[in-house]
């Protein structure tokens, strides 16, 4: 379901079906009291993954799983890995849930690029957005040796001849963070695409592109053993500890580029506000955990919490630049 199908032709094609089997068969949040005050869990509630084990959505789906486990006694979320379509098909199967209050789905940039760049039976609004946790930003990197000190060298370098950049996919937080670049300067990168950022790190290492836009987690282990040098981080502000609090943010670099990934959670659509309140409560609860801060040390993210209206606003101009730098549409 992540690639040829229009939401009309999956409408016609049963979706509807479906939809209405939720809800006669009261798979939804209805029955059982789901919208009255005091709403809860009535069963086991499932945090989907829409991508392999062990990359940063499956680390982020676990630790909210955790979180939400530690903040509410007596529920238990187990997660799912429901992988394939660049995370197409997990929203696919959280799209089949609608009217569920017990699953969940741990979302990041592909929620909302997936349906500007390829037709898919689903939109973000079709969800229930329910709470941002934290941001994630991408560092310019380069090896060792490069000659480029700095973001303005790559960009001066870029106008006087080629300069090779790795990325991963169409959708991926270093194409935008690339494109973003080209068109605040001017200049023209030429890209290698690979299948995941442990590739691009090893053609780094190489010598076989000359720069990368990575997160932290995936290069830290480099940054700290000599091997590759930051040059700049595309986010609003510098990071606060440790050896990244030294890395410039490309504003400061005279390059007016600043697009971090959200981390998040999103619920199926169709549920009741008081349903929708109660998991904005519990997530908030946990970022006030010292579990939610290992969290954000561990895999050096930016702490970032934004539920309701506030999320939803945040979403719509995401979603605008995402269009502009991917060439899409919305509907």
């Amino acid at each position: 379901m992540g690639g040829g199908m229009t939401r009309r032709e999956f409408l016609a094609a049963g979706g509807g079906a479906l939809f209405g089997a939720f809800v006669l068969g009261g798979c939804g949040g209805g029955a059982g009291g789901g919208g009255g005050a005091g709403w809860a869990p009535e069963r086991n509630v499932v945090m989907i993954v829409p991508f392999e084990p062990g990359g940063g959505s499956d680390i982020l789906g676990r630790a909210m799983a955790a979180g939400l486990e530690e903040v509410r006694e007596g529920v238990n979320v187990s997660v799912e890995n429901r992988a394939g379509g660049s995370g197409a098909v997990g929203y696919s199967y959280l799209l089949e849930q609608r009217g569920d209050p017990h699953f969940l789905l741990a979302s990041e940039t592909a929620g909302v690029a997936l349906p500007i760049t390829t037709e898919t039976p689903f939109h973000w609004t079709d969800f229930t957005p329910v709470a941002q946790i934290a941001e994630d930003a991408t560092l310019l990197i380069v090896r060792q040796g490069s000659d480029h000190r700095s973001l303005r060298d790559v960009i001066d370098a870029a106008r006087e001849g080629r300069v090779t950049v790795g990325v991963a996919g169409a959708t991926g937080l270093d194409t935008i963070v690339t494109s973003l670049m080209e068109e605040q300067t001017g200049v023209e990168f030429e890209r290698v695409v690979f299948e995941s950022g442990g590739e691009i790190v090893a053609a780094l290492l190489g010598g076989d592109i000359d720069i990368a836009s990575l997160n932290p987690s995936e290069v830290i282990g480099q940054l700290e053993a000599g091997e590759m040098r930051a040059l700049a981080v595309f986010a609003d502000e510098r990071y606060e500890r440790g050896m990244l609090a030294e890395i410039p943010t490309a504003k400061e670099e005279g390059v007016d580029v600043s697009f971090t990934q959200y981390r998040g959670a999103f619920a199926a659509g169709g549920i009741t506000q008081e349903q929708q309140r109660y998991w904005e409560r519990a997530f908030v609860d946990w970022t006030k955990r010292r579990s939610y801060e290992k969290y954000i040390r561990d895999n050096y993210l930016i702490s970032v919490v934004r539920t309701g209206e506030e999320f939803e606003s945040y979403l719509r101009d995401y979603e605008k630049t995402l269009e502009k730098v991917l060439g899409g549409q919305s509907r």
